[in-house]
């Protein structure tokens, strides 16, 4: 995840102009839409999937497809079917055993405040899930106070959901290049309160060691040495977009 974050961002910020009269909007909806594009490469899902009688040249031709040298040499090596697509209700996801997880965007510096009644069903489905895998487990857990009337229908959301799914969210702040990228369980925050049962960093994991596919040699056991790509610093406009989240939800 860490490696489709670095990756897709950095392409972003390249092909990202307000000179060419690009906003906030647009570069979000590039960034969420890169990201998911190298979820899909590292994990060998969609296109990416090798096919039995494929060319293994041809195959790496596509995965490595508009990738940097730099990106090509630290992308982590996993088997092909350890993690697989599934998509909830058309939103991105992706399944390793029995956990899913799905793509959410935000603003920079509002992660502990994201309003997820104002995000689509399906990721409002998602926070109500009830926190089962709390160390205090009880029938009301996850659930505001105002929202016990609505109790029934959370357990009715909960119980649609086939199996237990996190949210990956990310940020970027196209002035200053920093990024946001956490791996968490949601929290349904209707009328304030937190917005998680607990997140975690996911830039701050050590990066996972690269290679080229298809080489005999094998990947690098200790930490990746491939430093992480680049990013431009922008001058600050008078006024600053209102939402770099670019409105995907």
């Amino acid at each position: 995840m860490r490696w489709a974050y670095m990756s897709g961002t950095a392409r972003a910020l390249e092909v990202y102009s307000e000179a060419d009269g690009h906003d906030a909007t647009l570069l979000g909806i590039l960034r969420h839409t890169l990201l998911r594009d190298r979820l899909d490469r590292v994990f060998a899902c969609g296109k990416y999937a090798p096919a039995p009688d494929a060319e293994t040249d041809g195959a790496l031709d596509v995965l490595y497809a508009e990738l940097s040298d730099r990106d090509v040499a630290s992308m982590p090596t996993l088997a092909p079917g350890l993690v697989v697509r599934s998509d909830l209700n058309h939103s991105p996801g992706w399944v390793w055993e029995r956990t899913r997880f799905l793509l959410a965007a935000f603003v920079v510096g509002e992660l502990d405040r994201m309003s997820w009644p104002r995000k689509s069903r399906t990721k409002q489905r998602v926070a109500r899930q009830l926190a089962s895998d709390s160390n205090q487990l009880s029938l009301l857990d996850g659930i505001a106070d105002e929202e016990i009337d609505g109790f029934a229908a959370a357990l009715e959301a909960a119980h649609e959901l086939d199996m237990r799914t996190f949210v990956v969210a990310h940020s970027l702040d196209p002035w200053t290049g920093r990024g946001e990228l956490v791996l968490g369980r949601a929290r349904l925050n209707t009328g304030g309160g937190p917005a998680w049962h607990w997140h975690h960093d996911l830039l701050s994991d050590s990066p996972a060691g690269g290679g080229r596919r298809g080489e005999d040699s094998p990947a690098p056991s200790g930490p990746n040495t491939v430093p992480d790509a680049t990013v431009r610093l922008r001058s600050k406009p008078a006024t600053r977009p209102g939402n770099q989240a670019g409105g995907v939800q």
